[in-house]
């Protein structure tokens, strides 16, 4: 069973990003210029996600 966890091999910050993308098996850098682009039309409100996402994601056990 897959579970979402932070990345420890695929981050540049956290690894918020590199876990969604492995989780869902795609490429991190299009979850991350997704994720800029989500916070540039949202006014930052998807910063804000992306910090509860850092919060609430327990880190990968590997």
């Amino acid at each position: 069973m897959k579970k979402l966890t932070l990345s420890e091999s695929n981050k540049k910050i956290v690894g918020v990003c590199g876990g969604i993308a492995e989780y869902f098996g795609i490429d991190a850098t299009i979850v991350r210029i997704g994720w800029i682009l989500a916070t540039l039309i949202s006014f930052g409100t998807a910063l804000l996600a992306y910090l509860i996402c850092w919060a609430v994601m327990p880190n990968d056990p590997e």
